[in-house]
């Protein structure tokens, strides 16, 4: 009898373990592209698909590099997503790539492989070195309070785009 007393608490425990863990996945929802960078971005899978669609629509590429563990990363991904102007130009004007890991383009690491990094490609395939952030040891690192300076080089990328095409 106290055997199956035992196991009987034993399932129990385990039924409700198992139910505290289903609650916690489906409360924080699936995983999307944004990775909570805006979820009415339409983002792109992978670096090859943004080069295509980028030539395809004649929108200049914005590639963010960071990672999920990493506190400088997500302190700008909570600025970056709650800037109303930073969040319509990312939907409107530019083809959007978050990445976690780095490409084997060299090009996207201009002065180093460190997160938060953000980079403009235009449309000619060219990586915008002059669209760089405010720091001279990490030039396209920005910083959540750095959010207008974003702004400002997202639409020198978008005019540019117009002027040099």
């Amino acid at each position: 009898m106290t055997t199956m007393y035992r196991w009987s608490l034993f399932v129990l425990l385990f039924v409700i373990c198992m139910e505290v863990s289903l609650q916690k996945k489906t409360r924080n929802g699936p995983q999307t592209l944004s990775r909570g960078w805006g979820d009415y971005i339409s983002w792109v899978q992978t670096y090859e698909e943004a080069l295509k669609t980028m030539k395809e629509s004649k929108k200049p590429l914005m590639v963010i590099h960071h990672m999920e563990d990493c506190p400088h990363s997500q302190a700008l991904k909570k600025a970056f997503a709650v800037d109303k102007t930073i969040q319509k130009m990312a939907q409107k004007d530019f083809v959007m790539l978050n990445l976690m890991h780095e490409t084997t383009d060299l090009n996207l690491a201009p002065d180093g492989n460190y997160v938060p990094r953000i980079i403009f490609v235009d449309p000619s395939m060219t990586v915008r070195l002059d669209l760089a952030g405010k720091y001279s040891n990490r030039q396209y690192t920005y910083e959540p309070s750095d959010i207008p300076h974003l702004a400002k080089n997202m639409k020198k990328a978008k005019l540019l785009l117009h002027t040099e095409l």
